[in-house]
């Protein structure tokens, strides 16, 4: 299981519930007798942030996969934590409506991709998990159900639950249910796809799309090719795809029905370690110089200034991730770790400087007194 073949994590008892409140019986009866837990779907980001420090018992939700409301007059679903985005694609789909959610794994969660906040190429346009996340119910550690939003719109304790769980790595509570807000299927999509040749030409690039009136869905990068995605009405989609082409060289740039190859999937393998590297758009050449010079692949969301970058060597990490954080500071934003080997976990700081960390430790206290959920795998030993 990635992320979990520490010795102190390696021998959990295992649970798979099937509903929310299977859930809160496990985790009271977890509670009484003190066990550390660590909840997970189809296991696809385990291996995101540090291993946690200890885990008596791994909560397996895969079996809460169904997708339990479906009001498409409304543009909301309800579904379980354990569901595959890809099925709850395709159960919307079939009234034409989409989760703006992209699958950036096979087989990720609706739960795991919760826990990381983890996006795709369409965060240009719908904005994150956390945009999208309209209700939860969760589990909390001492096995108590809270819910907020959705059809029942009180917030609990006064907290806006769904952001903050959004993103916590499961260190706060057991995502059991969520509502979202959906989008309708556009009628076409077409993606404008240019090879850009250099870093500076890539940022010029970027930037027309972005400041023109084409309206992109999404601009990405993959090393130094541009693509843009388009979509809506044929009409309206065949004259933006035709400005966009006159912003990207004319002839030289394709036009497809299909998204590039890598498409919202991250550049790196098994072994590598993975980066998140986020800035001002203003810094998207010199991020991509400073990538170049330590040997790292980059492909991400170019277009909002957040991309994912690749480093091969262990030994080349440290530095790799030295450089890359001075540019993104420059350039008003952040590199997290967000794969790695654990030899590369334990000789870098894996979250990097976390403004506010004082007050995050104050909200795991109030959630998780005893500080029993995936101990220690979020920022500052949460």
């Amino acid at each position: 299981m990635p992320g979990l073949t520490d010795p102190a994590v390696a021998h959990a008892t295992v649970a798979r519930p099937t509903s929310t409140a299977e859930v809160a019986e496990v985790m009271r009866d977890a509670a009484a007798r003190g066990l550390s837990v660590v909840a997970q779907g189809h296991g696809t980001k385990q291996g995101w942030g540090l291993p946690p420090t200890s885990m008596d018992l791994l909560l397996d939700l895969s079996g809460l996969d169904r997708v339990l409301d479906h009001q498409a007059g409304d543009l909301v679903v309800e579904v379980q934590a354990g569901a595959p985005l890809a099925g709850v694609q395709e159960a919307v789909g079939s009234a034409g409506q989409r989760l703006a959610l992209d699958e950036t794994l096979p087989g990720a969660t609706v739960g795991g991709t919760l826990a990381t906040n983890a996006a795709g190429p369409s965060r240009m346009l719908t904005g994150t998990a956390r945009d999208l996340l309209i209700g939860v119910t969760v589990v909390r550690a001492d096995g108590v159900v809270a819910k907020a939003g959705g059809r029942v719109v009180k917030n609990v304790a006064g907290y806006d639950l769904g952001k903050l769980v959004v993103g916590s790595f499961g260190t706060l509570a057991v995502v059991t249910e969520a509502y979202f807000r959906l989008h309708p299927l556009p009628e076409v999509r077409r993606w404008v796809t240019v090879d850009a040749g250099t870093p500076l030409r890539a940022h010029e690039l970027t930037h027309a799309v972005v400041h023109s009136q084409a309206v992109p869905w999404a601009v990405e990068l993959d090393g130094r090719t541009v693509s843009v995605l388009l979509g809506g009405r044929a009409d309206g989609v065949d004259a933006r795809v035709r400005a966009v082409r006159g912003l990207l060289g004319g002839d030289e740039a394709a036009v497809t029905e299909a998204a590039p190859a890598g498409w919202g999937r991250y550049p790196w393998t098994p072994g590598e370690t993975g980066l998140k590297v986020t800035f001002a758009l203003s810094g998207l050449h010199d991020v991509l110089v400073v990538a170049d010079e330590v040997g790292a692949r980059v492909r991400g969301s170019a277009g909002v200034g957040v991309v994912h970058a690749a480093v091969a060597d262990p030994a080349a990490v440290p530095d790799a991730l030295a450089r890359l954080r001075a540019v993104a500071a420059r350039h008003g934003g952040t590199v997290v770790v967000v794969e790695a080997p654990p030899e590369v976990q334990q000789a870098v700081d894996v979250w990097g400087p976390v403004p506010g960390l004082d007050l995050m430790r104050r909200v795991k206290d109030q959630f998780d007194p005893d500080h029993r959920l995936a101990p220690g795998r979020f920022v500052g030993g949460i």
